[in-house]
């Protein structure tokens, strides 16, 4: 968590590239820092979409942060714990799943998604719950 009150998420500029980790010879040094990933030498095309990926993680660090300097430091470890408590995974595995207590926890209760309505419906398997249960509990 960050102490930050940015309502828009901050640029990422990359800054490691195959010239910070040359050696002596001028060639990249794999003992130190791994192996070349052509990812992190490639720049990404949009600062825009970067930006849209980090929306809601920048959204929910500014929401942390002014409730610690409002309420004091135990109020947003208290919401993560909650938060924590209530992403484990305690349903029927056959069943259609949805986490309502987490969406009121992130501030999502009033957002409506084709995800709340269909509910994953076209995607699903068929039902078969005592195999499901079986793999839940690892029998």
């Amino acid at each position: 968590m960050q102490s930050s009150y940015r309502i828009v998420p901050a640029h990422e500029q990359k800054s490691a590239s195959t010239r910070d980790t040359a050696n002596d010879l001028g060639l990249h040094d794999t003992l130190h820092y791994g192996p070349v990933s052509l990812a992190s030498n490639v720049k990404t095309q949009c600062a825009v979409r970067d930006r849209l990926e980090n929306w809601d993680l920048a959204q929910d660090s500014l929401r942390l942060s002014m409730k610690r300097d409002i309420h004091g430091m135990h109020a947003p470890l208290r919401l993560l714990m909650e938060r924590k408590l209530v992403s484990a995974d305690h349903h029927m595995p056959a069943l259609p799943r949805s986490n309502l207590q987490l969406d009121i926890l992130m501030g999502r209760d009033d957002v409506l998604e084709p995800a709340d309505v269909f509910g994953g419906m076209e995607t699903a398997l068929p039902l078969d719950i005592h195999k499901d249960m079986e793999k839940k509990v690892r029998l």
